[in-house]
């Protein structure tokens, strides 16, 4: 199983940022696609932002223009600036990583990272 460690998150006035990273770790694995998502009280976990198995970069509608997605392949790391956040950007944050070992697909989730946009 690959581990995931997320971390980044807080509370933020609107209009602020925050970096989220999340580090995958184990062994004889080789990640195919890794993105973040993310859980409001009292909805359903949808997609933020994620890098596809070709390497090009999804984001929700919601992302577009505020967050930007990158990612360390030495490190096994992803990040997610997110700037000009509001209020609606509050929830549990989430990375996610569908990875290969020995020729099968598996996923891990991340324990969440709490992010607060409030004043």
């Amino acid at each position: 199983q690959v581990q995931l460690v997320e971390s980044g998150g807080g509370l933020v006035q609107p209009g602020g940022s925050l970096r989220l990273s999340c580090v995958a770790s184990g062994s004889d694995f080789s990640i195919d696609v890794m993105g973040w998502y993310r859980q409001a009280p009292g909805k359903e976990r949808e997609l933020v932002a994620r890098f596809t198995s070709s390497g090009n970069k999804n984001y929700a509608d919601s992302a577009k223009g505020r967050f930007t997605l990158s990612r360390d392949n030495v490190k096994n790391a992803l990040y997610l600036q997110m700037d000009r956040l509001e209020p609606g950007d509050t929830a549990v944050y989430y990375c996610k990583v569908l990875y290969y070992r020995r020729g099968v697909l598996y996923d891990s989730w991340g324990q969440g990272t709490q992010v607060t946009v409030s004043s």
